[in-house]
């Protein structure tokens, strides 16, 4: 078995416009011809962190079938919008698959069972950098930031004032998981390209909707489908900190352009700031103590120039506590 700290911006396996530049193909090119790599646990490629990589497929088989039997316990740190609250916070709210083709989710009462427990790491308030330049003084939101029917919605988010580092321990295993609960709880990652996007979420950022009112799935799979095809994505995080330096990039997005030999559409080059997502995969141990792997802090969770704050995290004792209080069947959680 093979242990590695993935970098953010790689996928996993070879995938859409990444050929080569994947863990299973720079292993493979790294290790000679010989070699095969068998993942055992799925990062998105956005993500960074811990992942663990059989030698064999035996292997990878023996630890896949305890990572799905949740004999092994997962902890993630993300960078949110505002003060987070104190103390763990539970989620037990369905998620749901709105589109398969976008991989997009959110919570519904019709989804499949899913439960996190979250509790906050720090919390540092907001600096000058923090400010929104082409925000008015005071604090209304112009017409080209609304997305259709945005008129006159509250503007939760706005009060959000700095970020919090969240430390995230799953106990289901779903897609997007904790993207999607910490966006319901009104805590989203503050650079997240899906789920912190005003243009496809509206103001609210998709807080407590789990019954759709205040956007349909159909308008919210119609505005992210048009997310690098007619206008890029837009986190919350890029109209905040990078505001100046990402209107200046292109971004990535259809250029209009085909390819002189296979006549694929061509995509401009992505921003620095839209290859990596503040979701980090910090911890991987046995539920008996057998081994336990944990990585260091990504440079985003650490404390900013100027301010104290903790540089490594505890344990899991707290966590794994509020986790056990009300169960979710095993059966239920692939």
């Amino acid at each position: 078995m093979i242990v590695i700290n993935k970098p953010s911006g790689v996928p996993v396996h070879p995938a859409g416009r990444y050929s080569y530049n994947s863990v299973v193909e720079i292993m493979k090119a790294e290790r000679g011809p010989g070699f095969y790599p068998y993942p055992c646990n799925r990062l998105d490629r956005l993500t960074s962190g811990i992942m663990f990589v059989g030698k064999n497929p035996k292997a990878a088989a023996k630890l896949s079938i305890q990572i799905q039997d949740r004999n092994v316990r997962k902890e993630y740190l993300a960078r949110v919008i505002g003060k987070f609250p104190d103390g763990e916070v539970v989620c037990d709210q369905p998620i749901l698959v709105i589109s398969p083709k976008l991989g997009l989710n959110r919570v519904r009462a019709n989804g499949k069972s899913a439960r996190t427990v979250f509790k906050r790491l720090a919390y540092y308030p907001p600096g000058e950098a923090d400010a929104d330049p082409e925000m008015p003084a005071d604090g209304s939101i112009p017409q080209s930031k609304l997305v259709p029917g945005a008129e006159g919605r509250s503007q939760q988010w706005r009060g959000k004032d700095g970020y919090s580092i969240v430390r995230c321990l799953p106990v289901t295993g779903r897609t997007h998981q904790l993207r999607v609960h910490l966006q319901f709880l009104g805590h989203p990652i503050q650079n997240d390209p899906i789920y912190a996007n005003q243009k496809v979420w509206g103001l609210d950022l998709g807080v407590n909707d789990a019954d759709a009112t205040q956007n349909s799935d159909e308008d919210i799979i119609s505005r992210l489908s048009r997310m690098g095809k007619e206008e890029v994505a837009s986190a919350v995080s890029y109209h905040d900190e990078m505001v100046d330096e990402y209107y200046k990039k292109k971004a990535e997005k259809m250029s209009g352009e085909l390819c002189d030999v296979c006549q694929t559409p061509l995509y401009t080059d992505p921003g620095e700031q839209e290859l990596s997502l503040w979701l980090h995969s910090l911890r991987y141990e046995d539920a008996d103590g057998a081994w336990s792997y944990v990585s260091p802090l990504p440079a985003w969770a650490l404390p900013p120039a100027g301010l104290s704050g903790p540089t490594q995290v505890g344990g899991l004792d707290e966590l794994v506590g509020a986790a056990k209080d009300t169960e979710v069947p095993t059966s239920e959680t692939s």
